[in-house]
């Protein structure tokens, strides 16, 4: 089992968010929520399926998946994607394939989680620490 495997992480810190968010389409209002908030994310595995939630005031997701499987998401904004996840080392890399493509590479360690998002030329980093 990885170090981070079952291990909650809430947000500290988000560099370009709000950008990101525009790249994707979102709305004035939906970006100051995004901004106002401090997620709380987990990765849990159960045999060969991983689940990722995502919890804060705003919403709460989940999803769950098979790496290098497609599945169908839906994102925090309310887009329909494709998405397929992999694991290399302690790097999970989102795929996520629709109108608006994105990548997602969450870099965890026992303590910390980077996360770097890319939407066309937009980029992301938001920093967690284990709780």
């Amino acid at each position: 089992m990885a170090v981070f495997e079952g291990k909650k992480y809430k947000m500290e810190k988000s560099e370009g968010f709000d950008d990101y968010m525009k790249a994707l389409g979102v709305g004035i209002v939906l970006r100051k929520l995004g901004n106002s908030i401090s997620p709380t994310v987990e990765l849990v595995k159960n045999g060969d399926e991983y689940t990722f939630n995502t919890l804060s005031t705003f919403k709460n997701t989940t999803i769950k998946f098979k790496l290098g499987e497609e599945f169908d998401e839906e994102t925090v904004d309310g887009r329909m994607v494709k998405s397929v996840c992999t694991l290399e080392g302690n790097k999970l890399i989102h795929e996520q394939k629709g109108e608006k493509p994105t990548t997602i590479v969450r870099e965890f360690t026992a303590t910390d989680l980077t996360a770097t998002m890319t939407a066309g030329n937009a980029k992301c980093v938001r920093y967690y620490k284990a709780i």
